[in-house]
């Protein structure tokens, strides 16, 4: 019985490939990551994205361009398999679903202003508020991933917890969002590149 206990618990470590980080490397990962984020002025990156719905046999998959300039301004730009944008500026969403234009304001709605920060948040990385999050962190062969899952009842509503992958060097690699039905929603950054130009007209909606 006890084999088998150790024969599981390897499997376990074999397929997650993360172990648990301690105090010390928790707080080397923040530190390293926290100072990434207060230099980051500007983000330019390709992305894929999964959309997984448990009724769905696969992944809904989705390409495009996420442009970030500080201290607020995010574009979502989707060109695979259609075109469809979404910005985040003064408080207002503005959506662009291949040439009908929308627009909600976040400043009157409490939970779409707090879902935009904690976009913006994710997106560089720096989401380590214990009074916001219960989080745990884990080591990977090849840098870390960290579990946000939110304290606020209501954001429970929507979202059990983010879970963050970042490289050795504190960029964000992933982000994952899960809800509480299990559906969840899978980000991959690729040709991230930080601090290059960024005209704010790329922010016109």
């Amino acid at each position: 019985m006890r084999n088998l206990y150790f024969l599981f618990f390897f499997m376990m470590f074999s397929v997650y490939g993360q172990t648990k980080m301690s105090s010390s490397q928790a707080e080397a990962l923040r530190n390293l990551v926290k100072e990434q984020a207060e230099t980051t002025k500007t983000i330019k990156s390709d992305f894929i994205q999964y959309k997984h719905l448990d009724f769905l046999s696969n992944d809904i998959i989705t390409k495009g361009e996420l442009r970030f300039k500080s201290p607020n301004l995010v574009k979502w730009a989707y060109t695979e398999p259609f075109e469809y944008s979404v910005i985040f500026k003064n408080e207002t969403l503005f959506v662009d679903d291949e040439g009908k234009k929308s627009q909600v304001d976040l400043g009157s709605n409490k939970m779409f202003k707090q879902l935009n920060q904690l976009i913006i948040k994710s997106v560089k990385g720096d989401m380590f508020d214990e009074q916001e999050f219960n989080i745990a962190y884990y080591a990977l062969p090849h840098g870390s991933e960290v579990h946000f899952s939110p304290k606020d009842s209501k954001l429970l509503e929507y979202i059990s917890s983010f879970q963050i992958i970042f490289s050795a060097k504190g960029d964000v690699e992933q982000v994952k969002m899960l809800e509480p039905s299990g559906d969840y929603t899978k980000i991959e950054f690729k040709q991230r590149t930080l601090n290059s130009r960024l005209d704010d007209a790329i922010f016109n909606p």
